[in-house]
């Protein structure tokens, strides 16, 4: 059996798990992987040292420490190609599980419309919108109508008394207005003709005596 099998349980009779499933138990095997990851480095790291200090006093000591320095950079080398092959793995995972999500709520969605337009008829729309259209144009003559002054009718007879009454007004005023001014004219030769006698008797007697 494969490491994937062994670690996704990938037997024959097996169910398969789910896109989330397998997501979560990559990035379980990932955490794994990367503590693993640490402790190499510091075995790797130990051995170093353990090499540097026995270089000089006790060389088969330090070629033992180089081996196995040598064998645990092999696993870590091993560990980084596992953990890149995993990753990429399970982001084409969670893409797939993204679209997956994404093609199940458009696919409700389409049902939902579906739905809704099931009690709907294109003609009977159109019918609608037709008597809507008719109801509008009704409402706006009748706006029209009621915003127009009412015409009353008025009689001939009534029409000639009021035309009588204008002219025999201006008649009475243009009277008024002609005797005024002849009052006024009579008034003002009365006192010049005052004036003038006045003024003769206050003129001096021409040849009088000294």
């Amino acid at each position: 059996m494969s490491l994937f099998g062994k670690i996704f349980g990938g037997g024959k009779g097996d169910k398969a798990p789910t896109a989330g499933e397998a997501i979560q138990k990559l990035r379980d095997t990932e955490e794994m992987l990367i503590k693993k990851q640490e402790f190499l480095e510091k075995k790797i790291d130990q051995e170093l040292a353990t090499a540097r200090q026995n270089g000089t006093k006790n060389k088969r000591v330090a070629l033992q420490a180089l081996k196995r320095k040598k064998r645990y950079e092999k696993q870590l080398q091993q560990i980084d190609g596992t953990l890149s092959t995993i990753e990429m793995q399970r982001e084409a995972l969670e893409s797939a599980n993204t679209n997956t999500n994404v093609l199940q709520t458009m696919g409700e969605a389409a049902k939902a419309l579906k739905k809704a337009h099931a009690d709907m008829d294109v003609d009977k729309v159109h019918d609608m919108m037709d008597d809507i259209a008719e109801q509008q144009e009704v409402a706006s003559e009748i706006a029209e109508a009621i915003s127009n002054p009412v015409a009353f009718g008025q009689d001939v007879d009534e029409l000639n008394d009021l035309e009588s009454l204008d002219s025999s007004t201006f008649h009475d005023r243009w009277r008024g207005s002609a005797v005024t001014v002849t009052s006024d004219m009579t008034r003002f030769m009365e006192v010049g003709a005052r004036c003038h006698q006045t003024t003769a008797r206050r003129r001096p007697i021409k040849g009088g005596p000294d």
